[in-house]
């Protein structure tokens, strides 16, 4: 509940300052009269909540928990007691005790999650409060769990399928780090008073400039991500960004059939909800997660209102794969949207597996290649000045 900080007055004129949790001002000045006090000004205090945001996975759990529980005959209040007082780390037991505190108070469920701020995804909240509304609250529940729980296998089988490049990619910058800084200098004070070929003297400026000016190349790379960080702050910068990620090679088809399938599966969720299209595309343009394809859903928004046909619509959108709008016209001839929707992000989930796999296949051999390349390099700026010195000898 609203949190109001207050200046109130008693009968004899004395002024009052404090801060109560009330429903609404009216109810605050009700809670004051109790307490023969008269309210004079009143502030709500707005507050971030500071926890982070529940993960996929935690999402799912809650939900189908509170669906199970809900669909067996057991009262919301009590299904959230029950959950409560279950095992979770400190984090979800806070989470879930200010929940149970408000439905205790009088909210409902929706209500409730949206008092705590950022902390339940926003299609989560409209979801619940859709089934508050129709009355099948535990359906919606159990709906969510499963829609969080594939967002969260595809996100573990993409992450899975990017740590060896990731691993690969930490191990380079090592080993070079190490050759540049320790080894090399030990090689290149051999060569002192010769004349070096050109890729040694490259090496060699590279080796001192990591040893002796390291302090600007790491200032130098603290500015730029300074500079990065102050950029990701700008809605256009971001915007460009999103839009940049669906043109870059391979990685931007991969992207495309992650948010196709992410807004598919949304989609699905929420016709199956019984929820109004115009509201549906509201809602899940949030859950794409690129800016620059959910900006261009103020057009597809306006289109579907004045009559243009869902396919038609989504057609129009530049970064979703071209299959989605051609699938949701199959949809609209044979009037089965919802499980169509359903159909289809699973089919998109797969192809989102694939092409991750494929794309890791194709990023191991040019990262190993990659590597082979700078160390042939090394070698040729250590083998050419000891050739020459041989040469010099003969």
């Amino acid at each position: 509940m609203p949190h109001y900080k207050y200046t109130a007055k008693n009968v004899s004129g004395k002024t009052f300052k404090g801060s109560l949790i009330a429903q609404d001002e009216s109810h605050l000045m009700t809670v004051l009269r109790e307490k023969q006090l008269f309210l004079v000004q009143s502030k709500e205090i707005k507050k971030e909540d500071s926890r982070k945001k529940l993960k996929p996975m935690e999402v799912s759990d809650f939900s189908r928990q509170i669906g199970s529980m809900l669909s067996s005959g057991v009262s919301l209040t009590r299904a959230m007691n029950i959950i409560m007082n279950r095992d979770h780390s400190k984090k979800l037991k806070g989470i879930y005790a200010d929940i149970y505190r408000s439905l205790q108070n009088g909210l409902v469920l929706s209500e409730a999650l949206k008092e705590l701020g950022g902390v339940f995804p926003e299609l989560f909240i409209n979801m619940i409060e859709a089934g508050e509304l129709s009355g099948k609250m535990d359906d919606a529940a159990i709906k969510m769990a499963e829609y969080y729980q594939k967002e969260h296998q595809l996100n573990s089988k993409i992450s899975g399928a990017m740590t060896y490049p990731a691993v690969l990619s930490c191990v380079i910058v090592v080993v070079v780090l190490v050759i540049f800084v320790v080894v090399l200098p030990n090689f290149f004070a051999a060569f002192k008073g010769m004349t070096l070929p050109v890729p040694t003297r490259v090496m060699l400026a590279i080796s001192n400039g990591m040893i002796h000016y390291w302090y600007l190349i790491l200032g130098g790379v603290l500015l730029i991500a300074t500079m990065v960080g102050t950029l990701m702050q700008r809605e256009s910068f971001r915007n460009k960004l999103d839009k940049l990620k669906l043109n870059i090679p391979k990685i931007g088809k991969l992207l495309k059939i992650i948010y196709t399938a992410r807004f598919a599966r949304t989609m699905s969720s929420l016709y199956a909800s019984g929820i109004p299209i115009i509201s549906i595309l509201q809602i899940s343009r949030i859950t794409i997660g690129n800016r620059f394809i959910s900006m261009q859903f103020d057009e597809v928004i306006l289109l579907v209102k004045n009559g243009t046909s869902l396919s038609q619509a989504i057609k129009t959108v530049k970064g979703f794969d071209i299959k989605l709008s051609s699938r949701i016209l199959i949809v609209e001839e044979t009037g089965r949207l919802e499980s169509m929707l359903s159909s289809v992000a699973e089919s998109f989930d797969y192809e989102a597996e694939s092409s991750s796999k494929r794309l890791v296949t194709l990023l191991e051999p040019m990262m190993i290649l990659f590597m082979a390349v700078i160390v042939l390099f090394i070698m040729l700026s250590v083998l050419m000045p000891i050739l020459k010195i041989y040469q010099n000898i003969g």
